[in-house]
Protein backbone atom coordinates (compact mmCIF):
# COMPACT_ATOMS: atom_id res chain seq x y z
CA UNK A 1 0.00 0.00 0.00
CA UNK A 2 1.20 3.33 -0.94
CA UNK A 3 0.84 6.41 0.99
CA UNK A 4 1.27 9.72 -0.79
CA UNK A 5 1.48 12.96 0.55
CA UNK A 6 0.99 15.83 -0.88
CA UNK A 7 3.32 19.25 0.28
CA UNK A 8 2.14 22.99 0.88
CA UNK A 9 2.53 24.92 -2.29
CA UNK A 10 5.12 27.63 -0.21
CA UNK A 11 7.57 24.70 0.43
CA UNK A 12 7.23 22.73 -2.95
CA UNK A 13 7.62 25.91 -5.13
CA UNK A 14 10.86 27.91 -4.94
CA UNK A 15 10.98 31.43 -5.89
CA UNK A 16 12.91 31.70 -9.00
CA UNK A 17 16.32 34.45 -8.66
CA UNK A 18 15.67 37.58 -10.44
CA UNK A 19 17.73 38.03 -13.54
CA UNK A 20 20.29 40.28 -12.25
CA UNK A 21 20.65 38.34 -9.20
CA UNK A 22 23.01 35.37 -8.53
CA UNK A 23 23.26 32.88 -5.63
CA UNK A 24 26.62 33.59 -3.35
CA UNK A 25 28.25 30.60 -1.72
CA UNK A 26 26.41 31.44 1.50
CA UNK A 27 22.85 31.19 0.14
CA UNK A 28 22.56 35.57 -0.17
CA UNK A 29 22.04 36.74 -3.72
CA UNK A 30 24.74 39.15 -4.64
CA UNK A 31 24.57 41.91 -7.50
CA UNK A 32 26.02 41.05 -10.50
CA UNK A 33 26.18 44.47 -11.87
CA UNK A 34 27.94 46.00 -8.93
CA UNK A 35 31.70 45.95 -9.74
CA UNK A 36 31.54 47.79 -13.23
CA UNK A 37 29.70 50.45 -11.14
CA UNK A 38 32.47 50.92 -8.57
CA UNK A 39 35.21 50.03 -10.80
CA UNK A 40 34.37 53.40 -12.82
CA UNK A 41 35.07 55.88 -10.35
CA UNK A 42 38.75 54.06 -9.74
CA UNK A 43 39.06 54.25 -13.45
CA UNK A 44 38.73 58.29 -13.96
CA UNK A 45 40.60 58.62 -11.30
CA UNK A 46 43.62 56.57 -12.86
CA UNK A 47 42.89 59.11 -15.64
CA UNK A 48 43.50 62.26 -13.66
CA UNK A 49 46.74 61.07 -11.91
CA UNK A 50 48.34 60.30 -15.12
CA UNK A 51 47.06 63.31 -16.79
CA UNK A 52 48.64 65.22 -13.40
CA UNK A 53 52.32 63.38 -14.26
CA UNK A 54 52.65 63.95 -17.51
CA UNK A 55 51.45 67.88 -17.03
CA UNK A 56 54.30 67.41 -14.22
CA UNK A 57 57.01 65.63 -16.06
CA UNK A 58 56.40 68.29 -18.57
CA UNK A 59 56.74 71.37 -16.13
CA UNK A 60 59.65 69.75 -14.53
CA UNK A 61 61.01 69.86 -18.44
CA UNK A 62 59.88 73.05 -19.44
CA UNK A 63 62.38 74.22 -15.59
CA UNK A 64 65.23 72.22 -17.08
CA UNK A 65 65.25 74.24 -20.20
CA UNK A 66 64.87 77.33 -18.51
CA UNK A 67 67.33 76.51 -15.73
CA UNK A 68 69.96 75.31 -18.78
CA UNK A 69 69.52 78.43 -20.83
CA UNK A 70 70.21 80.88 -17.51
CA UNK A 71 73.46 78.59 -16.67
CA UNK A 72 74.09 78.98 -20.35
CA UNK A 73 73.93 82.26 -20.42
CA UNK A 74 75.74 82.69 -17.13
CA UNK A 75 78.65 80.95 -19.37
CA UNK A 76 78.55 82.84 -22.07
CA UNK A 77 79.61 85.79 -19.94
CA UNK A 78 83.15 85.57 -19.26
CA UNK A 79 86.47 88.13 -18.86
CA UNK A 80 89.83 86.84 -19.55
CA UNK A 81 92.99 87.00 -17.14
CA UNK A 82 95.76 86.11 -19.42
CA UNK A 83 95.14 82.57 -20.60
CA UNK A 84 92.54 81.65 -18.37
CA UNK A 85 89.10 82.29 -19.15
CA UNK A 86 86.50 83.15 -16.38
CA UNK A 87 82.54 83.25 -16.63
CA UNK A 88 80.09 84.47 -14.24
CA UNK A 89 78.94 80.95 -13.92
CA UNK A 90 82.76 80.16 -12.44
CA UNK A 91 82.17 83.12 -10.08
CA UNK A 92 78.95 82.06 -8.57
CA UNK A 93 80.39 78.30 -8.12
CA UNK A 94 83.70 79.21 -6.48
CA UNK A 95 81.78 81.71 -4.12
CA UNK A 96 78.85 79.16 -3.37
CA UNK A 97 81.72 76.73 -2.85
CA UNK A 98 83.26 79.19 -0.05
CA UNK A 99 79.98 79.87 1.30
CA UNK A 100 79.07 76.12 2.13
CA UNK A 101 82.63 75.24 2.84
CA UNK A 102 83.05 78.23 5.48
CA UNK A 103 79.12 77.56 7.04
CA UNK A 104 80.06 73.57 7.38
CA UNK A 105 83.08 74.68 8.92
CA UNK A 106 81.10 77.43 11.65
CA UNK A 107 78.67 74.69 12.22
CA UNK A 108 80.80 72.06 13.04
CA UNK A 109 83.28 74.20 15.27
CA UNK A 110 79.93 75.31 17.49
CA UNK A 111 79.19 71.84 17.26
CA UNK A 112 82.53 70.51 18.56
CA UNK A 113 82.67 73.31 21.65
CA UNK A 114 79.60 72.38 22.61
CA UNK A 115 80.48 68.84 22.72
CA UNK A 116 83.59 69.38 24.45
CA UNK A 117 82.00 71.78 27.28
CA UNK A 118 80.16 68.37 28.37
CA UNK A 119 82.93 66.65 28.97
CA UNK A 120 83.54 66.23 33.01
CA UNK A 121 86.47 64.70 32.72
CA UNK A 122 88.32 67.86 31.33
CA UNK A 123 88.89 70.73 33.60
CA UNK A 124 88.46 74.09 32.41
CA UNK A 125 92.00 74.67 31.17
CA UNK A 126 91.60 71.17 28.94
CA UNK A 127 88.01 72.14 27.86
CA UNK A 128 89.83 75.48 26.49
CA UNK A 129 92.49 73.67 24.47
CA UNK A 130 90.49 71.01 23.14
CA UNK A 131 87.85 73.33 21.86
CA UNK A 132 91.01 75.54 20.34
CA UNK A 133 93.17 72.65 18.71
CA UNK A 134 89.61 70.95 17.00
CA UNK A 135 88.85 74.69 15.76
CA UNK A 136 92.18 74.93 14.17
CA UNK A 137 91.62 71.57 13.01
CA UNK A 138 88.07 71.91 11.81
CA UNK A 139 89.51 74.96 9.90
CA UNK A 140 92.76 73.70 8.12
CA UNK A 141 90.65 70.83 7.18
CA UNK A 142 88.09 73.09 5.47
CA UNK A 143 91.00 75.12 3.74
CA UNK A 144 91.53 71.40 2.29
CA UNK A 145 88.16 70.50 1.38
CA UNK A 146 87.55 73.83 -0.43
CA UNK A 147 90.63 73.79 -2.53
CA UNK A 148 90.04 70.04 -3.63
CA UNK A 149 86.23 71.01 -4.45
CA UNK A 150 87.34 74.28 -6.28
CA UNK A 151 90.05 71.78 -8.62
CA UNK A 152 92.91 73.56 -7.14
CA UNK A 153 96.52 72.24 -7.19
CA UNK A 154 98.09 72.19 -4.29
CA UNK A 155 101.55 72.59 -6.10
CA UNK A 156 100.44 75.60 -7.55
CA UNK A 157 100.94 77.07 -3.49
CA UNK A 158 104.49 76.07 -4.01
CA UNK A 159 104.76 79.71 -5.10
CA UNK A 160 104.76 81.02 -1.40
CA UNK A 161 107.62 78.78 -0.51
CA UNK A 162 109.59 81.77 -2.22
CA UNK A 163 110.11 85.22 -1.47
CA UNK A 164 106.45 86.51 -0.98
CA UNK A 165 105.64 83.13 1.73
CA UNK A 166 108.99 84.45 3.34
CA UNK A 167 107.72 87.94 3.28
CA UNK A 168 104.64 86.52 4.53
CA UNK A 169 106.07 84.59 7.14
CA UNK A 170 107.70 87.42 8.87
CA UNK A 171 104.95 89.49 8.87
CA UNK A 172 102.47 87.40 10.86
CA UNK A 173 105.68 86.42 13.07
CA UNK A 174 103.85 88.06 15.78
CA UNK A 175 101.36 86.14 15.70
CA UNK A 176 102.29 82.61 15.06
CA UNK A 177 103.55 84.21 17.91
CA UNK A 178 101.08 84.57 20.22
CA UNK A 179 99.35 81.15 18.81
CA UNK A 180 102.10 78.89 19.91
CA UNK A 181 102.22 81.10 23.51
CA UNK A 182 98.31 81.04 23.67
CA UNK A 183 98.82 76.44 23.56
CA UNK A 184 101.93 77.07 26.08
CA UNK A 185 100.31 78.84 28.43
CA UNK A 186 97.38 76.19 28.27
CA UNK A 187 99.38 73.03 28.51
CA UNK A 188 101.51 74.53 31.34
CA UNK A 189 98.43 75.79 33.05
CA UNK A 190 100.15 78.50 34.63
CA UNK A 191 96.68 80.55 33.80
CA UNK A 192 93.62 80.25 33.01
CA UNK A 193 90.10 82.12 32.80
CA UNK A 194 89.18 83.13 35.94
CA UNK A 195 92.51 83.99 37.46
CA UNK A 196 93.40 87.25 38.85
CA UNK A 197 96.88 88.33 37.76
CA UNK A 198 99.21 91.80 37.16
CA UNK A 199 101.14 92.01 34.21
CA UNK A 200 104.19 94.56 34.00
CA UNK A 201 104.86 95.38 30.67
CA UNK A 202 108.77 96.71 29.37
CA UNK A 203 107.54 99.47 29.55
CA UNK A 204 106.66 99.13 33.59
CA UNK A 205 102.60 99.48 32.82
CA UNK A 206 101.33 96.54 35.58
CA UNK A 207 97.82 95.42 34.54
CA UNK A 208 95.59 94.05 37.16
CA UNK A 209 92.48 91.46 36.92
CA UNK A 210 90.54 89.03 35.95
CA UNK A 211 91.03 86.36 32.96
CA UNK A 212 87.68 86.29 30.61
CA UNK A 213 88.94 84.66 28.03
CA UNK A 214 91.85 83.47 26.31
CA UNK A 215 91.99 83.51 22.80
CA UNK A 216 94.34 82.70 19.88
CA UNK A 217 96.09 85.68 19.71
CA UNK A 218 95.56 87.60 23.28
CA UNK A 219 93.97 87.30 26.75
CA UNK A 220 91.42 89.58 27.92
CA UNK A 221 91.53 90.79 31.23
CA UNK A 222 89.00 92.84 32.88
CA UNK A 223 89.92 95.38 35.77
CA UNK A 224 87.63 96.31 38.41
CA UNK A 225 86.70 99.20 36.80
CA UNK A 226 85.37 96.86 33.75
CA UNK A 227 87.99 98.01 31.95
CA UNK A 228 89.14 95.07 29.39
CA UNK A 229 92.25 94.66 28.53
CA UNK A 230 93.73 92.80 25.56
CA UNK A 231 97.03 91.33 26.39
CA UNK A 232 99.30 89.33 23.28
CA UNK A 233 99.93 85.75 24.25
CA UNK A 234 103.50 86.12 24.35
CA UNK A 235 103.59 88.74 27.06
CA UNK A 236 102.63 86.44 29.41
CA UNK A 237 105.72 84.29 28.15
CA UNK A 238 108.37 87.12 28.36
CA UNK A 239 106.99 89.39 30.73
CA UNK A 240 106.41 88.86 34.80
CA UNK A 241 103.00 87.65 35.54
CA UNK A 242 101.89 87.69 39.37
CA UNK A 243 99.07 85.03 39.59
CA UNK A 244 97.23 85.82 42.56
CA UNK A 245 95.17 82.51 42.28
CA UNK A 246 97.33 79.81 40.27
CA UNK A 247 98.01 77.22 43.33
CA UNK A 248 95.22 78.56 45.64
CA UNK A 249 92.94 81.38 45.67
CA UNK A 250 93.63 82.68 49.23
CA UNK A 251 95.55 86.28 48.98
CA UNK A 252 97.01 87.98 52.29
CA UNK A 253 96.82 91.49 52.52
CA UNK A 254 98.85 94.21 54.20
CA UNK A 255 97.31 97.05 56.05
CA UNK A 256 99.61 99.17 58.34
CA UNK A 257 98.82 101.64 60.69
CA UNK A 258 100.71 103.92 63.40
CA UNK A 259 99.27 105.17 66.77
CA UNK A 260 100.36 107.21 68.81
CA UNK A 261 103.25 107.04 71.61
CA UNK A 262 100.83 107.65 74.16
CA UNK A 263 98.68 105.17 73.35
CA UNK A 264 97.72 101.68 75.04
CA UNK A 265 99.73 99.12 72.62
CA UNK A 266 97.27 96.07 74.06
CA UNK A 267 94.37 97.91 73.51
CA UNK A 268 95.39 98.62 70.24
CA UNK A 269 96.43 95.14 69.17
CA UNK A 270 92.85 93.95 70.64
CA UNK A 271 90.93 96.72 68.31
CA UNK A 272 93.30 95.93 65.51
CA UNK A 273 91.77 92.22 65.78
CA UNK A 274 87.99 93.25 66.33
CA UNK A 275 88.02 95.87 63.19
CA UNK A 276 89.23 92.99 61.46
CA UNK A 277 87.11 90.63 62.21
CA UNK A 278 83.97 92.69 61.72
CA UNK A 279 85.24 92.53 57.99
CA UNK A 280 82.41 90.12 56.67
CA UNK A 281 84.89 88.93 53.69
CA UNK A 282 87.95 88.26 55.76
CA UNK A 283 88.86 84.73 56.39
CA UNK A 284 88.78 83.48 60.16
CA UNK A 285 91.38 80.54 59.08
CA UNK A 286 94.12 81.69 58.17
CA UNK A 287 93.94 83.44 61.42
CA UNK A 288 94.51 87.48 61.00
CA UNK A 289 97.55 88.75 62.73
CA UNK A 290 98.78 91.81 64.02
CA UNK A 291 102.53 92.93 64.19
CA UNK A 292 104.52 95.62 66.26
CA UNK A 293 106.74 96.43 62.98
CA UNK A 294 108.60 99.21 65.26
CA UNK A 295 108.67 103.12 65.89
CA UNK A 296 108.67 105.42 63.74
CA UNK A 297 109.60 108.95 63.79
CA UNK A 298 106.22 110.35 65.20
CA UNK A 299 103.91 107.11 65.56
CA UNK A 300 104.22 103.47 66.81
CA UNK A 301 104.40 101.35 63.71
CA UNK A 302 101.75 98.47 63.79
CA UNK A 303 100.90 96.17 60.52
CA UNK A 304 97.61 93.96 60.22
CA UNK A 305 97.89 90.35 58.01
CA UNK A 306 94.58 88.98 57.33
CA UNK A 307 93.81 86.20 54.70
CA UNK A 308 91.06 86.78 51.90
CA UNK A 309 89.97 84.00 49.32
CA UNK A 310 88.17 86.19 46.30
CA UNK A 311 90.51 88.29 45.25
CA UNK A 312 88.68 88.93 42.22
CA UNK A 313 85.94 91.13 44.04
CA UNK A 314 88.98 93.69 44.81
CA UNK A 315 91.72 93.75 47.24
CA UNK A 316 91.75 97.76 47.45
CA UNK A 317 88.05 97.67 48.84
CA UNK A 318 88.65 94.93 51.50
CA UNK A 319 91.95 97.04 52.78
CA UNK A 320 89.45 99.75 52.30
CA UNK A 321 86.24 98.51 54.55
CA UNK A 322 89.25 97.46 57.19
CA UNK A 323 90.63 100.58 57.45
CA UNK A 324 86.93 102.45 57.86
CA UNK A 325 86.47 100.01 60.86
CA UNK A 326 89.83 100.89 62.57
CA UNK A 327 88.75 104.47 61.89
CA UNK A 328 85.72 104.24 63.69
CA UNK A 329 86.93 101.91 66.81
CA UNK A 330 90.05 104.02 67.16
CA UNK A 331 87.33 106.90 67.68
CA UNK A 332 85.49 105.41 70.03
CA UNK A 333 88.61 104.66 72.29
CA UNK A 334 90.30 107.75 71.67
CA UNK A 335 93.14 105.97 69.85
CA UNK A 336 95.07 108.81 68.19
CA UNK A 337 96.64 108.56 64.81
CA UNK A 338 99.45 111.26 64.92
CA UNK A 339 100.83 113.70 62.53
CA UNK A 340 103.73 113.54 60.76
CA UNK A 341 105.84 115.43 63.52
CA UNK A 342 109.65 117.07 63.22
CA UNK A 343 111.85 119.15 65.38
CA UNK A 344 113.82 121.85 63.75
CA UNK A 345 117.04 123.11 64.78
CA UNK A 346 118.52 126.08 63.48
CA UNK A 347 122.32 125.75 63.41
CA UNK A 348 124.15 129.00 64.29
CA UNK A 349 127.40 130.69 62.50
CA UNK A 350 129.21 133.99 63.05
CA UNK A 351 128.08 135.13 59.31
CA UNK A 352 124.29 134.66 60.26
CA UNK A 353 124.77 136.48 63.66
CA UNK A 354 126.21 139.31 61.54
CA UNK A 355 123.68 139.02 59.08
CA UNK A 356 120.99 139.12 61.79
CA UNK A 357 122.85 141.77 64.07
CA UNK A 358 123.07 144.36 60.71
CA UNK A 359 119.22 143.63 60.22
CA UNK A 360 118.53 144.49 63.53
CA UNK A 361 120.80 147.84 63.89
CA UNK A 362 119.30 148.69 60.80
CA UNK A 363 115.79 148.59 61.51
CA UNK A 364 116.96 150.55 64.71
CA UNK A 365 118.55 153.56 63.00
CA UNK A 366 114.81 153.40 60.64
CA UNK A 367 113.25 153.97 64.04
CA UNK A 368 115.61 156.31 65.35
CA UNK A 369 115.33 158.79 62.53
Amino acid sequence: MTTSATLPADVTEAEEPADNAEIGATGDAVDSESPAVELAPVAEDTVEVVEASDNLVEGVGKQNETAGAFLESLQSIAFEVGNLRISLLDVFLVLGVIFLVITAAWTLTRLSSSLIKRISRFDSTQKLLADKLTTIAIWALAFLVGVDLLGIDLTAFAIFGGAFGLAIGFGLQKTFGNLISGILLLLDKSIKPGDVISVTDQAGNESVGQIRKIGIRAISVITRDQTEHLIPNENLMINQVVNWSYSSKDVRVKAPIGVSYDSDLKLVTELLYQAVNDVPRVQKTPKPRVNLMGFGDSSVDFELRFWIQDPEEGIANIRSDVYTRIWELFKEHNIEIPFPQRDLHIRTSKQLDEIMEAIGNGGTSSNRS
